[in-house]
């Protein structure tokens, strides 16, 4: 399997189904709002950009399977297949409430084994994407994590839980403390786009829960070509189908003993 050429047909479907996203941002009107279940927003364009990118990926690699955030495809996914991970539009309150941080994020994996990784940021025309041993890229540059060493110089990305709220108290005591031993926490509303920013450097970790495979697999891959490393909340490897992330440059370590300690 060429992973490069497969990345590249790849970038160029995911730029597809973003171009639509960036069409109907301009037509969309909030009656369009479908609920999932509490807070969990869903509108056509999320289904339709899931539908265009099934339908090109479906084509150049026919032999994967997919996991997709919408379910569009109608399959019963095998996590220790060969997947394509799918989210359509991750950020869609953002992209309701006409906040310009939203992204499409495709992974192909096998197993837990990232192997292509592409996330396009259509209001900044930003294509960021990674192939197993080909390094991490945006807009054909080549991206590398921060080499800040310490915590406590760290500008840290998180996202803020909208359900299981049982978790709260602690997740705020960790942010509570973050505050204070960190530049900041930022809450962009986006967890692929924030996996990206960690990839490129601007932020120098993130951590979350609740999340999902299609919120990481394409981020997850981007961070560890570009040098930074990825574990689940307890240091572990279970975060692709796990729920909960931490990705960092040179403070994961530090990151790890905050959030594992209090959580």
């Amino acid at each position: 399997m060429d992973l490069k050429l497969l990345t590249q047909k790849t970038i160029e479907i995911v730029r597809q189904a973003s171009s639509f996203i960036q069409q109907e941002a301009a037509l969309f009107s909030r009656d369009k709002i479908e609920y999932k279940d509490l807070n969990n927003l869903v509108s056509y364009v999320d289904k339709e950009a899931e539908k265009l990118l099934v339908a090109g990926l479906q084509e150049i690699l026919p032999e994967a399977s997919f996991i997709t955030e919408e379910g569009t495809t109608g399959q019963e996914p095998d996590p220790t297949a060969l997947n394509w991970i799918i989210d359509p539009l991750d950020g869609t309150t953002n992209f309701i409430h006409g906040i310009p941080v939203y992204c499409v994020s495709v992974g192909l994996a096998r197993g837990k084994e990232l192997l292509v990784g592409v996330i396009h940021e259509p209001s900044r025309n930003e294509m960021f994407y990674a192939w197993q041993g080909g390094g991490a890229w945006c807009n054909d540059k080549e991206i590398k994590v921060s080499n800040v060493p310490l915590l406590q110089d760290s500008l840290i990305a998180t996202g803020f839980p909208y359900y299981k709220f049982e978790k709260q108290k602690r997740y705020m005591y960790i942010l509570e403390l973050l505050m204070q031993k960190t530049h900041g926490i930022r809450r962009m509303g986006a967890a692929a786009v924030d996996l990206a920013y960690v990839a490129a450097g601007r932020f120098d970790g993130f951590y979350e829960y609740n999340l999902n495979s299609w919120d990481m697999a394409a981020g997850v891959l981007m961070i560890k070509e570009a040098g930074g490393t990825v574990t689940d909340f307890k240091g572990g490897d279970n975060y692709l189908f796990g729920g909960d992330i931490i990705a960092a440059s040179g403070a994961h370590q530090e990151l790890v003993e905050v959030i594992s300690q209090n959580f």
